[in-house]
């Protein structure tokens, strides 16, 4: 009979090894389930026709068999039992057989294996030891590695270094002895060059020494004749010298005699101002004056043509067109002093409307290099009253601001003024306060109720001054975009007294920028501008009339035909110090009105005031 092993488990390298309690389960299990062989179809049964069939499947047979309920008799049936009894103890005596085989082999196999599981483990430890000797050997080897492949790379680095600078080194070596070469060339070239030079300078120089012994003979006289001349014009430098400081201190003693014969005659002094030519006018050939150059005319006198004919005037002083405003300050400068020596000082200007007067007296407010008279005539009272305190001088000074606009005084300084007042004034012709002029014994001029402010300082006098001209009567006509259209009248009273002798002064100033005459022809003048023109007109010619008066020594002079001339009588006569500015254009279309200026001005010049040469003078700083 024929037999198979169908639950021998299979051999693998991952089975572990099998303890004898699971071996033994294992047994148990394989002979529950060993195969058994029966007989088919005959009673003999051969062992080349069995057919192997488990527990369970002969089980299966019988119930299958009973469920069919063949018919089997006893006999039959129980032959057939024993016979079958026979052939399952058959098979369970197989099952046993093959059970304690297979435990037998089970028993071989475990020991087996676990004999080479020992081995295994053994070699296992052996192979681990050598790894971890092979893994500290290699670990030691790769830092031996890394440290040599630094060591090379570092080495290598240098190597690199070192090669480097030797090639620089050489390239710098191959282009200096290049370079060498180049320059030992050029010098070659050079020497040779230079040695025919050299040959022909020789033949030069020995030229030129003979050039230079005739040379330092000529140069040798000529250094006697220079020294000469210097020594000439040295001479002739220090006579020029003196003969100009003679000139400047003859024109000095001119001056002072000429101021003193003037004081000692009592005449208005008169200087004549030439503004310059304005874009509109035009070009200065078409100019309508002149200025004679003879010494004895030389800053005295103007020419005028007209018609072809020349008209002389001369003056006491005479400034053209270029003259500064400092330089016109400076010839005043003495006049404006006797104001603080204890005299009544006045100066005016006088002139057509667009001929310079508000400038020259006012100057440019914007401007502080074209400061105008009264500006810094204010200025110089007070910084000269500053330095004469040294000498125990104190000045106590009031001022006063007033205009003259149609026969009518106007505070400027009035501080509750009518904003309205203009205005009204000009559309009404109905006037405002009225202001009385007074003149006492002494020849002190007094406005009763005209506002006086005292004084202490230079800003403080040229804010009164600023705010006054701001609210000046100013307008427009065809011969001026601002004409005055009034008399600007500035007073400063001066009261001073010095502490160590106690002796005492007072002297008055007044600077006056009168309006400008017009011809109505030619300003174009009507309305308000009409009724103001005739107005400013007609206080000119009632100044005229005074000084035609004056220069005739006529008993009655018309002081009072005008506010102006009853404010100016003071200076028109007695011992008082006056300056008079005529201000002329100088273009062809204002000749007529500029002879008129120079001749009322010419015979403004000839009026003598009182005599004033024996009254003392109480400073003399300054």
């Amino acid at each position: 009979m024929a037999s198979r092993n169908q639950n021998k488990p299979p051999h693998s390298h991952s089975n572990k090894k099998i303890g004898a309690e699971e071996m033994e389960r294992q047994g148990v299990v394989g002979r529950a389930r060993a195969p058994l062989s029966a007989v088919v179809n005959n009673a003999e049964g051969t062992d080349s026709n069995t057919i192997e069939f488990t527990k369970e499947d002969i089980e299966a047979l019988l119930i299958e068999k009973m469920k069919k309920g063949i018919p089997y008799d006893n006999k039959k049936k129980m032959d057939q039992m024993v016979d079958l009894i026979k052939r399952l103890k058959l098979c369970v005596r197989w099952c046993v057989d093959q059970n304690d085989k297979l435990h037998s082999e089970v028993e071989s196999a475990a020991k087996k294996c676990c004999d080479t599981e020992m081995e295994m483990k053994n070699k296992t430890d052996e192979l681990n030891d050598t790894i971890s000797d092979m893994r500290k050997t290699i670990s030691s080897l790769e830092e031996i590695n890394v440290k040599e492949k630094l060591e090379k790379s570092e080495a290598c680095r240098r190597l690199e270094v070192e090669k480097s600078i030797i090639v620089e080194s050489l390239n710098a070596t191959k282009e200096l002895n290049k370079e060498l070469q180049d320059r030992l060339k050029s010098l070659k070239e050079t020497c040779s060059s230079q040695k025919e030079t050299i040959t022909t300078l020789e033949q030069t120089l020995r030229s030129e020494r003979e050039k230079s012994e005739m040379a330092d003979l000529s140069a040798l006289q000529t250094r006697t004749m220079f020294e000469e001349q210097k020594r000439i014009i040295r001479e002739l430098r220090d006579q020029l010298t003196d003969k100009e400081f003679q000139v400047v201190e003859g024109e000095k003693l001119r001056k002072k005699l000429h101021n003193t014969v003037l004081e000692l005659k009592g005449n208005i002094r008169v200087f004549c101002r030439v503004r310059p030519l304005l874009r509109e006018d035009r070009s200065e050939t078409d100019m309508a004056v002149s200025y004679p150059t003879s010494m004895e005319m030389l800053g005295r006198g103007i020419e005028l043509v007209q018609n072809g004919q020349k008209q002389l005037f001369t003056f006491d002083k005479v400034f053209n067109h270029g003259a500064s405003q400092q330089e016109v300050f400076t010839e005043i400068s003495q006049l404006v002093q006797s104001a603080l020596d204890g005299y009544k000082v006045c100066i005016f200007a006088y002139g057509q409307t667009g001929s310079g007067k508000t400038y020259t007296m006012m100057g440019r407010p914007d401007a502080p290099d074209l400061k105008g008279m009264i500006p810094l005539s204010l200025e110089q009272i007070f910084q000269t009253s500053q330095s004469l305190k040294d000498q125990g001088w104190n000045f106590k000074m009031q001022a006063s601001v007033l205009e003259i606009y149609n026969e009518t005084i106007k505070d400027l300084l009035l501080s509750n003024r009518s904003s309205g007042f203009d205005q009204t004034r000009a559309e009404n012709s109905v006037h405002g306060k009225q202001y009385t002029i007074r003149h006492d014994k002494n020849g002190n001029t007094h406005v009763l109720d005209l506002t006086i402010v005292d004084v202490c300082s230079v800003d403080e006098i040229s804010s009164l001054l600023q705010k006054a001209a701001q609210i000046r009567s100013m307008g427009r006509t065809q011969m001026n975009e601002q004409s005055s259209r009034s008399h600007f009248v500035v007073t400063l009273r001066i009261c001073g007294i010095n502490e160590n002798t106690e002796q005492q002064v007072q002297g008055v100033l007044n600077l006056i920028d009168l309006a400008g005459s017009e011809r109505l022809s030619r300003s174009g003048a009507t309305g308000d501008r009409l009724k103001e023109t005739q107005a400013i007109n007609q206080s000119l010619s009632s100044l005229s009339n005074v000084i035609f008066a004056l220069a005739k020594k006529e008993e009655h002079v018309p002081f009072r035909d005008s506010k102006l001339t009853h404010l100016l009588q003071p200076c028109l006569e007695g011992d008082s110090k006056t300056l008079m500015f005529v201000n002329i254009s100088p273009d062809q279309s204002s000749i007529d009105e500029s002879l008129c200026s120079l001749r009322f001005a010419a015979r403004v010049n000839a009026v003598k005031l009182g005599f004033q040469g024996v009254r003392p003078r109480h400073i003399h700083g300054a």
